[in-house]
């Protein structure tokens, strides 16, 4: 099993920035593939952004690129996303995920999930 917990949201003006921490915790050996999404209120779960452990390969929802940014701490087991100029559209809970094979963009194929954390920008 591998635990993830994630930190860092909270409230911020448009055109601020956050930067949420996920750290794992378990068997994180046996993942490679580790990904952001998020859930606003009446909507379906998204993709934001997914990095692989081992080679740091990245991948990027097309709403993210150029404002978000990806990252791993391997000696602490650790994964951020740093959030640039938010928008009161990116109003969601952010959940980090985990999965034994490649990084994919593709929810249903992440094995492990944390509990999210809310992140909320205002106008």
């Amino acid at each position: 099993q591998v635990q993830l917990v994630e930190s860092g949201g909270g409230l911020v003006q448009a055109g601020g920035s956050l930067r949420l921490s996920c750290a794992a915790s378990g068997r994180t050996f046996s993942v490679d593939g580790m990904g952001w999404f998020r859930q606003a209120p009446g909507k379906e779960r998204e993709f934001v952004a997914a990095i692989s452990w081992s080679g740091g390969s990245t991948k990027y929802a097309d709403f993210a690129k150029g404002r978000f940014t990806i990252s791993r701490d391997n000696a602490k087991n650790t994964v951020y996303l740093q959030m640039n100029s938010l928008k009161p559209e990116d109003t969601a809970v952010y959940y980090c995920a985990a999965r034994r094979g490649a990084l994919t963009i593709v929810v249903t194929f992440y094995d492990y999930w944390g509990q999210g954390t809310q992140v909320t920008v205002s106008s």
